[in-house]
């Protein structure tokens, strides 16, 4: 899909799918999902997987799964081109869509605005979540060393893009930004109810170890319904 795209013209079209960035309230959230991406080393093929859990209860109620061919460089900013291809052609799988997608990355929390949660949610007209286990872009002042606490994170001119989250005390945050049709606080929000026991949240941290144990053939291709809550992850 975007193997012919060098990085001028990758960025070049990240700028111009910024201007089609929405922000609003998601009225009514009952299920949110995790989207993830695992490959091996040097290898084209990249395994995608998305979970749908219940909101806020955190319980795996669906997932789905699929490989992608393509040669597109792993590059920082550029990650939307090298997942959101193979992310896509999960979504296609799954037939009643989650309300809201939180994917492992950035939302707008990025130099032009165009994450890879904000990659996805324009081009799957979808609200979506970036949440990073690293910071990308921007000035962060960290939150407090408490769980739930958050801090701003601005650009050069002052502009707020996203927020540092601390989701376990003595623990790196992590960093979300609204991807599309959602708003920054709501994101906030939303986050805050999705974290468990461990530094990433919920959505993402499953999406993670499913997306791997397909990698490694534990899990088959195509959409699954789970019949009782899984406790493996």
């Amino acid at each position: 899909m975007y193997d012919h795209y060098n990085l001028d013209e990758a960025a070049a079209y990240q700028i111009e799918l910024a201007k089609q960035l929405k922000f609003s309230t998601v009225d009514k959230i009952h299920t949110i999902a995790g989207a993830d991406i695992s490959f091996n080393k040097n290898s084209s093929t990249m395994y995608a997987g998305i979970v749908i859990l219940s909101y806020p209860e955190m319980i795996l109620q669906a997932y789905a799964l699929e490989t992608f061919e393509t040669n597109f460089p792993y590059e920082a900013g550029f990650l939307g081109f090298k997942e959101v291809p193979a992310l896509l052609k999960v979504w296609d799988l799954i037939k009643i869509k989650p309300d809201i997608v939180v994917l492992d990355g950035n939302g707008i929390l990025h130099p032009r605005r165009m994450g890879v949660a904000s990659h996805f949610g324009i081009l799957a007209n979808q609200a979506t979540i970036g949440c990073a286990k690293s910071l990308l872009h921007g000035k962060n002042h960290q939150p407090e060393n408490t769980k739930y606490s958050s801090a701003e994170i601005k650009n050069n001119a002052g502009d707020m893009l996203g927020f540092a989250l601390k989701t376990k005390i003595n623990c790196e945050s992590v960093y979300i930004s609204a991807g599309h049709l959602i708003t920054q606080d709501q994101t906030l929000e939303i986050m805050k109810k999705c974290i468990g026991n461990y530094r990433i949240p919920e959505p993402t941290r499953i999406a993670h170890h499913v997306v791997n144990d397909f990698r490694i053939g534990k899990l088959k291709a195509g959409f699954h319904e789970v019949a009782a809550p899984l406790t493996l992850f």
